[in-house]
C-alpha cells in the first residue's frame, strides 16, 4: 500500500477536495463603463456560444470514436461473442463483457449484442449475468480517458480521476460481490424472472433518439456503421462473415433474378418450373438479390481501405479532437465560472435539501442522472461531461457520486428497449436479460448508496485522486490495469481451469484480503496491531511507496522527461525530485497554494 499520501489527520486544515472559492477576476459591474460593459456582455456572448460548440464537437467526437473502436474489434468482438465454450465460463464472461466494452467504447453497443444472442438462443439468460457484469464495468473507461485531459494542473487532476475512479470502483466492487452471491445462489436470475412472470410484457419500439438527432447530421458526413453486422457475426450469420461494417451504400433495393439451367433429369422437372424449346429443357429458379442504387454521403464510402485501417484513422482523429475541445471546455469554463453567479451555480448543485430531508438529495441526483443518462442514450456522453465539470470545481465528489449511479441506471432502458424488440418466441427470456443488468445496479446503489457508512468508493477514489495528484503516470497505470492487464490474467488463468485459477489467484486475493485488514488496523486501531505492523517499513520502500516507482518512470522516459524534470526542479524548494520520507521522523504535505512541488517538514 503507497504510504505517500498526504497526512489529512494531522494537517485538517487542509482539504484538498474541498471545492475551490471561484474568485471574481476584474473590476465589479458597477465599477464598469458602458463601453466595458458592453465588451463583456459581448464576450460572455462568444464564451457561450464556443463552450456550446466545442461541447457539441466533443459529443461527435466520442460518437466517433465509438464508431472507431467498432470498426478496430468488430472482427474480435464478434469472434469472441461467438465462442460458446469461453462463454460459459462465468470469469471469462465476466472478462469479456470488460474487454469488448473497452473495445466498442459502448456498453449499450454490448448490451443489444446480448440481448440479441439470448434472443436468438445463442446464449441462455444464465450465461449472460457475468457478461452483463462486465459491460458495467467497462462503461467506466471512457470517464477515465477523458480525465487525463486535465493532468496540467494537479488539483483539477485530483477532482476528475477521482470522479472516474469513483465510478469505477463502484461498478468494480459490485461484481466482486455479487458475482459469487449470484453463482452459488442465482439471485439476479430469480429475482428477474419472478418480476418478468408477474408482468404481461408486450413488444415495444425503440428508444428515442433524442440526442443523436443533433449530433447524427455531422457524424453520418464521417462515418455510417452497420450496425447489425457485429450482432450479425455474434449469432454466426454466415451472411455476415466477410461483410463490412461500415455502410457505403445508403439506398437500396430488392430485385427478382430469374435463371435458367439445363436439366439433365426429366423426373424431377414439372411443368411449372421447366421450359422446353428447341435447344432443350431448361430449370427456371428465381432469386432475390440486393441492388445498390445510390452510395453514402461520408467521407468513407469511396473508399476501399479495410475496415481496421479506417478504424485507426478515425481513432487518431476523434482522440485529437476530443483531448483538444475538452481542453478547450475546460479553459472556458474555468474563465466562465467566477464572480458571484458561479457561486451561485455552485451553491446551487451542491446544495442539500433542508433538514430534516437532506438525505433526499443524493435519490434526487440519481434520479435526475438517469433521466438525462435516458435523454442522451450514452452513459458515456453524461459521465464524461460530468468529469471535466468535477475537474473545475463546479460539481463536488458528494454530488457526483449519485449522478455516476444514476446515468447506470439510465444506460439500463436501452437494453430494456432492445430487449422489447425481440421476437415474441424469445421476449421474456430477452427482457429479462435487461432486468438482470437494471437489478444489478439498483443491488449496487443499496449496498454502497444506501448507507452513508458504506460508500466505500468514494474514500477509495479520494486516495487515487490523492495519488494521481503527486504521480500523474498513475493515472496510465491504473487505466491499463483495470480494464486490460488484470482482466486478461484473469481471462487467460480462467481459461486454463479452475484449478489453476484458484492456485494462482487465491494466494493473492488472500495477500489482498490481509492488506487491506492490516490497513483498517493500522488507522482506526493500531494498538491492536503488533509494534512491527503499525506501519510497513518493515517491507522493501518499492512494496509500499511510489517514489522509487516514480524514479524509474522518469529514468525510463529519457531525454523529454530530463526536460520535464528540471523543469520541475526550478519550481521546488527541495533538491531532491523524489523525496523518501521516513514516516517516524517526518510528515509529507502537499503545498496546495503551489501543487506543483512538495514540501518535508521535519517533526
Amino acid at each position: 500500500m503507497p504510504t505517500d499520501l498526504p497526512y489529512e489527520e494531522e494537517n485538517e486544515e487542509i482539504d484538498p477536495w474541498a471545492l475551490p472559492e471561484l474568485q471574481p477576476s476584474g473590476p465589479s459591474w458597477k465599477e464598469l463603463s458602458n463601453k466595458d460593459r458592453i465588451k463583456k456582455v459581448v464576450m460572455s456572448l462568444v464564451k457561450a456560444c464556443l463552450l456550446l460548440g466545442f461541447l457539441y464537437l466533443f459529443i461527435c467526437s466520442l460518437d466517433v470514436l465509438s464508431s472507431a473502436f467498432q470498426l478496430v474489434g468488430s472482427k474480435l468482438t464478434g469472434d469472441i461473442f461467438s465462442d460458446n465454450e469461453v462463454l460459459a465460463n462465468p470469469i471469462a464472461g465476466l472478462v469479456i463483457g470488460v474487454l469488448v466494452t473497452v473495445l466498442v467504447q459502448s456498453s449499450s453497443t454490448s448490451s443489444s449484442i446480448i440481448v440479441s444472442m439470448v434472443s436468438s438462443g445463442i446464449l441462455n439468460v444464465r450465461a449472460s449475468i457475468p457478461i452483463i457484469m462486465g459491460v458495467n464495468v467497462g462503461t467506466s473507461v471512457t470517464s477515465t480517458l477523458v480525465s487525463l485531459a486535465q493532468s496540467g494542473d494537479r488539483n483539477e487532476f485530483r477532482r476528475a480521476f477521482g470522479g472516474s475512479a469513483v465510478h469505477g470502483m463502484f461498478n468494480w466492487m459490485t461484481v466482486i460481490i455479487l458475482l459469487p452471491i449470484e453463482l452459488g445462489t442465482g439471485y439476479l436470475f430469480y429475482l428477474s424472472e419472478a418480476i418478468i412472470k408477474s408482468f404481461n410484457i408486450h413488444a415495444g419500439g425503440e428508444a428515442p433518439d433524442i440526442l443523436k438527432v443533433i449530433t447524427r447530421p455531422f457524424t453520418d458526413l464521417i462515418i455510417k456503421l452497420d450496425s447489425s453486422v457485429i450482432a450479425g457475426n455474434a449469432i454466426g450469420d454466415p451472411e455476415y462473415a466477410n461483410k463490412s461494417l461500415i455502410k457505403r451504400w445508403c439506398v437500396t433495393t430488392q430485385k427478382n433474378v430469374t435463371e435458367y439451367y439445363p436439366v439433365t433429369n426429366l423426373t424431377d422437372c414439372s411443368t411449372a418450373t421447366c421450359i422446353t424449346n428447341a435447344t432443350g429443357t431448361f430449370v427456371e429458379y428465381t432469386t432475390t438479390i440486393k441492388e445498390n442504387i445510390e452510395r453514402c454521403t461520408h467521407i468513407f464510402s469511396h473508399v476501399n481501405l479495410p475496415d481496421i485501417a479506417v478504424g485507426f484513422i478515425l481513432l487518431t482523429a476523434a482522440l485529437l479532437v476530443l483531448c483538444t475541445c475538452l481542453i478547450l471546455i475546460v479553459k472556458i469554463l474555468n474563465s466562465v465560472l467566477k464572480g458571484q453567479i458561479a457561486q451561485v451555480i455552485k451553491k446551487i448543485i451542491n446544495a442539500d435539501f433542508p433538514f430534516p430531508f437532506s438525505w433526499l438529495t443524493g435519490y434526487l441526483a440519481i434520479l435526475i442522472g438517469a433521466i438525462m443518462t435516458f435523454v442522451v442514450q450514452s452513459s458515456s456522453v453524461f459521465t464524461a461531461a460530468i468529469v471535466p465539470l468535477m475537474g473545475v470545481g463546479v460539481i463536488s465528489m458528494k454530488r457526483a457520486y449519485p449522478l455516476f449511479l444514476g446515468s447506470n441506471i439510465g444506460t439500463t432502458t436501452t437494453a430494456v428497449l432492445a430487449a422489447l424488440a425481440s421476437p415474441a418466441e424469445s421476449l421474456s427470456e430477452s427482457v429479462q436479460v435487461a432486468f438482470i443488468h437494471l437489478f444489478f445496479n439498483l443491488t449496487g446503489i443499496v449496498m454502497w448508496y444506501v448507507v452513508p457508512y458504506f460508500r466505500i468508493p468514494i474514500h477509495i477514489a479520494k486516495k487515487f485522486g490523492d495519488i494521481t495528484a503527486k504521480y500523474r503516470w498513475f493515472a496510465v497505470m491504473y487505466l491499463l490495469m483495470t480494464f486490460l492487464i488484470i482482466p486478461l490474467a484473469i481471462f487467460g488463468l480462467s481459461m486454463a481451469g479452475w484449478i489453476v485459477l484458484a492456485a494462482v489467484g487465491g494466494p493473492i486475493l488472500v495477500v489482498i484480503i490481509a492488506v487491506l485488514i492490516i490497513t483498517v488496523f493500522q488507522k482506526r486501531l493500531p494498538k491492536c496491531l503488533p509494534s512491527f505492523l503499525r506501519n510497513w517499513d518493515f517491507l522493501p520502500l518499492w512494496l509500499h511507496s511510489l517514489a522509487p516507482w516514480d524514479s524509474l518512470f522518469f529514468l525510463m522516459c529519457g531525454c523529454c522527461c530530463k526536460k520535464c524534470s528540471q523543469h520541475r526542479e526550478e519550481k521546488e524548494k527541495s533538491k531532491e525530485p523524489f523525496p523518501v520520507i521516513d514516516s517516524t521522523s517526518s510528515v509529507e504535505t502537499h503545498c496546495y497554494d503551489n501543487p506543483d512541488f512538495v514540501q518535508s517538514q521535519d517533526l
